[in-house]
């Protein structure tokens, strides 16, 4: 029987012809696999190029959106800036504000104490004593019995009177008389001697001769009270000075101060060892 003779490189047990259709068969069946892969490749592909288009809208978007808080932060901080120059414009104009009320204030009570400037204040003088004798009369028995060498001066009043105008019959203390000379000089002199004499009385009735200031000059002055017995009982030689400051003698040398604060920092830096028991004590 005669064998028929088969191709090199056939599949064994095909003929020519039914090799040849296997291997288009193979062939078609492997392009249909490409061809599938190739569309499986290509839609997703256009997936990734449309989740590619969403992510960069949405980078677009957030880039767009940090731009807007950007904007936002930048307004707000200028909104701020401008708030804080606001309130710093307030707060100087607050200040000045405050600096000429204050400046008026001292105006006032300088024109005040102007006009108050030949006046002198007696207090002590019981009420009514004025009824009999008039005020004058009584001021000059103050002078004659207290100044014998003023006595013969000639002194003269412009006016006298009690302040306030009005009788408290509640106040425990009678009301103070107050003196208007005619010359400013008069009043040195006469506080003067007053301040010489320390104790000075009317009929055995101890009084006081002060010179008048305006209310705001004489509660600043009554703020030394404590501290200037404390300086007299030291024989520290005491003054208050215009408007409200305070003067003593101190190792042979004169010191003023215009407010307690001022004399605390004078005693902390000139007594550091005497700050708990000793010095000047502050109220």
């Amino acid at each position: 029987i005669d064998q028929q003779r088969q191709p090199s490189g056939n599949i064994p047990g095909l003929t020519d012809l039914e090799f040849k259709r296997e291997i288009v068969k193979i062939l078609k069946e492997l392009r249909e696999d490409m061809n599938s892969n190739a569309d499986t490749l290509r839609k997703e592909l256009e997936n990734i190029r449309r989740s590619q288009e969403k992510l960069e809208h949405s980078f677009a978007e957030m880039q767009t959106e940090l731009g807007a808080v950007k904007t936002r932060m930048n307004n707000a901080e200028e909104r701020i800036s401008d708030m804080e120059d606001r309130i710093m414009e307030i707060t100087q104009s607050g200040q000045q504000t405050e600096n000429r009320i204050k400046k008026l204030e001292s105006n006032i009570r300088d024109l005040w104490d102007n006009i108050k400037r030949a006046n002198l204040r007696i207090i002590g003088i019981p009420e009514g004593v004025e009824k009999d004798k008039g005020m004058e009369n009584i001021f000059e028995e103050i002078i004659a019995g207290n100044f014998p060498n003023l006595k013969d001066t000639g002194f003269k009043i412009q006016e006298a009177q009690r302040a306030p105008n009005k009788l408290n019959p509640n106040r425990p203390t009678p009301r103070h008389i107050i003196i208007k000379m005619a010359k400013v000089s008069d009043k040195e002199r006469i506080l003067k001697a007053a301040r010489e004499k320390q104790n000075v009385t009317y009929k055995g009735t101890p009084i006081r001769i002060s010179a008048d200031f305006s209310t705001e000059t004489l509660q600043a002055r009554r703020e030394w009270q404590e501290i200037f017995k404390v300086l007299k009982g030291k024989n520290m030689q005491p003054r208050i000075l215009y408007p409200a400051r305070i003067s003593f003698k101190i190792e042979g040398e004169i010191k003023i101060f215009p407010n307690k604060q001022k004399l605390k920092e004078y005693k902390i830096k000139a007594f550091p060892d005497k700050n708990k028991s000793e010095g000047v004590h502050h109220h």
